[in-house]
């Protein structure tokens, strides 16, 4: 057992951009350059052409916060439970009359790109955080003094400067940065680990109801696969867990019976587009499992089915739609009592998503926010966008509004970009990075293991499993070391150095916090109206998992947190460290030897006409990233223990 924290007091934000290079330096007398508005994907030798001196382009110019260190440390104060300011947070017209963009910065702004030849945009926030700009290709590489070329990245191609933005050293105290104008905000994806395809999904049977409910073996007890790890007998995966058995689990579910279930709470879920079936879908799964009708609202996005880069056919909406779902039924299985408003963005660009989740925020419209996507590691994030998205979490901060991100479903990343790296924005210290779990619940509701989620997979073919256990790596809890954010005050005392340190020079942010259940193996039993092969749509319900899952479950437990304590946790990381080492969190740990299921999935996703592919999923498979005791780049600091969880948070809110 590690001490408590509880009491320390040096548990500031500090150091957000510590690791990042200055955001301007000067390159003329007159002019000032963007460090690092040029990808790092950008490169010669990924190049494959230029842009037409004729296309048209949009981009977003995010102006500066004023008063920017004054600023950091009144959210240093605000959010230390050890501080006399902790909890004393500026209403969303008070922040803008202390720190945000002014009428004149904003003139200032639009005259100098209109003096640049650009079409400006007469929208913009209340909080004055962008101006949006168009123009072409030419007046783009001579206003910025940079080109336009193609590269190839991660399968597409995408444009981006082959030289780092400059402007006018006049203006350049007003800009924070300018996006839009390469394909990082492209790269956004939903952290949905098995997302089922548009077309309807199913579960494939044997499933079990709960974990180790039913077994591959025949009538007569025998063995139906092969054994693995010196199991013969080796359990079906689970049919999707139901919010009584995760509130059971999590240790909530007497605290919900008694009336501790969210009320006068409002959790935010920001994704991208809008499910047209998701109020009826969710009421519907509320009353087959036994919960009252969802309190929910929505702000439907603006209309863009034309758009040729962030429309629908680019983004996948039938694809977010599901993560919708996903979303406002796992808040609602957590805290239903709360009242739950989904923010949909336009699209699925970084810009879209920031301008949605800056509605949240401006407005004041929600005090906890679950949002359930991300980049794949951090590299493909450019200067620009990562500074929108840090201003956007000062302001929640300040505001005590909590941001909590789902950590990736890509484990250490190196599947996907050959090294490792932690996923953004989870890796930002401003906010509360979920990751995933492997969730054993037994068939009274308790809560039996939970281990990290790294998954690999072996098929069962001509009567062995293969590849040998434990087979191919497809999917895990984001986590590691960032390479951009310095080690915020928060995690010093829990952190080890060798994590902190991972990529060498000073110590770094780790994530992800906490973790909930994440792995689809030990998912989440959700229902949506689908369609299916014979054209036909219907509500349905099958299992669903990824950090997805995690981040809106943690909303949920922090919606029933801030009841309990009366007050708005906000950006919660410094309280949760502080009970770190405490029984308010359950250390997730590696199982003493390998636990894996048998998993029966329809070749066609919805029944056996195409055959059916049997496979063996491994848990704690993490790649470089490694579950062990105490905090970990899996599951953080551990798991929510129930009662004993919020208990802890209210009584440090009180003191």
């Amino acid at each position: 057992m590690h001490r408590s924290l509880a009491r320390r007091a040096a548990l500031a934000v500090v150091g957000l951009l510590a690791l990042a290079p200055a955001a301007q330096a000067a390159t003329s007398s007159s002019r000032a350059t963007l460090t690092n508005s040029t990808p790092d994907w950008a490169t010669p030798n990924a190049q494959v052409g230029s842009v037409p001196d004729s296309a048209q382009h949009t981009f977003w110019v995010y102006l500066s916060m004023r008063n920017s260190k004054a600023l950091d440390a009144a959210i240093a104060a605000a959010t230390n439970p050890a501080s006399a300011g902790y909890g004393k947070y500026l209403t969303p017209d008070q922040f803008r009359a202390r720190y945000a963009p002014t009428d004149a910065d904003v003139a200032a702004v639009r005259a100098y790109l209109k003096q640049s030849g650009f079409a400006v945009s007469a929208d913009r926030p209340d909080n004055n955080r962008w101006v949006k700009a168009s123009g072409t290709t030419a007046q783009v590489e001579q206003a910025f003094k940079t080109q336009l070329r193609t590269y190839q990245h991660r399968g597409k191609t995408l444009q981006a400067p082959n030289g780092d933005l400059s402007i006018a050293r006049s203006i350049s105290s007003r800009i924070a940065g300018i996006a839009g104008l390469d394909g990082s905000d492209r790269l956004m994806r939903p952290d949905t680990a098995d997302a089922p395809p548009a077309p309807a999904f199913v579960n494939a049977p044997p499933c079990s109801t709960s974990w180790g409910e039913k077994y591959a073996v025949d009538d007569e007890g025998n063995p139906t696969v092969p054994p693995a790890y010196g199991q013969q007998f080796l359990p079906y995966a689970t049919c999707g867990y139901t919010p009584n058995q995760l509130q059971g689990a999590y240790g909530t579910k007497a605290s919900v019976a008694g009336g501790l279930d969210g009320h006068g709470q409002t959790v935010a879920i920001v994704d991208a587009f809008a499910s047209p079936t998701i109020e009826q879908d969710a009421n519907q799964y509320a009353t087959t499992h036994g919960q009252p009708a969802v309190d929910f609202s929505q702000i439907t996005p603006e209309d863009r089915s034309n758009d040729p880069i962030g429309g629908p056919d680019q983004c996948d909406a039938q694809g977010w739609y599901g993560e919708e779902t996903l979303d406002v039924e796992a808040v609602h299985a957590m805290a239903p009592g709360a009242h739950v408003l989904f923010v949909g963005g336009a699209d699925c660009l970084d810009e879209s998503l920031i301008d949605a989740v800056n509605k949240i925020v401006d407005g004041g419209l929600a005090q906890i926010v679950s949002n359930s996507y991300g980049n794949l590691g951090e590299t493909g994030e450019d200067a620009g966008l990562r500074q929108a998205w840090n201003d956007t979490f000062r302001q929640a901060a300040l505001e005590g509004i909590g941001m909590y991100f789902s950590s990736g479903d890509s484990g250490d990343e190196v599947d996907n970009l050959g090294h490792a790296e932690a996923d953004f924005p989870a890796s930002h210290p401003l906010v509360t990075a979920v990751g995933g779990t492997s969730l054993g619940v037994s068939s009274s509701d308790g809560y039996l293991f939970e281990t990290g989620w790294g998954t690999t997979s072996s098929t069962l073919t001509d009567g062995a499993w293969d590849p040998a256990p434990p087979g191919d790596h497809i999917y895990g809890s984001g986590g590691g070391t960032s390479l951009f954010y310095a080690e915020p005050d928060y995690q010093k005392p829990v952190v080890p150095k060798k994590l902190a340190k991972a990529n060498g020079g000073k110590p770094a942010r780790v994530v992800p916090d906490v973790s909930l259940v994440g792995d689809p193996n030990t998912g989440m039993l959700i229902g949506q109206t689908q369609t299916f092969p014979d054209g036909t749509t219907k509500y349905s319900e099958y299992r669903l998992g990824g950090t997805s899952l995690s981040s809106p479950l943690m909303a949920g437990v922090m919606a029933l947190a801030d009841q309990q304590a009366g007050r708005h946790h906000g950006f919660a990381n410094p309280a949760l460290y502080a009970q770190y080492g405490t029984p308010a969190y359950r250390d997730t740990v590696a199982p003493d030897q390998p636990i894996a299921v048998v998993r029966n999935d329809y070749v066609n996703s919805v029944d056996a006409t195409d055959g059916i592919k049997t496979t063996l999923r491994t848990f704690d498979q993490t790649e470089s990233l490694h579950t062990t005791p105490g905090y970990d780049d899996v599951t953080g600091v551990g798991s929510p223990n129930g009662q004993r969880f919020l208990a802890a948070l209210a009584a440090a809110a009180a003191r």
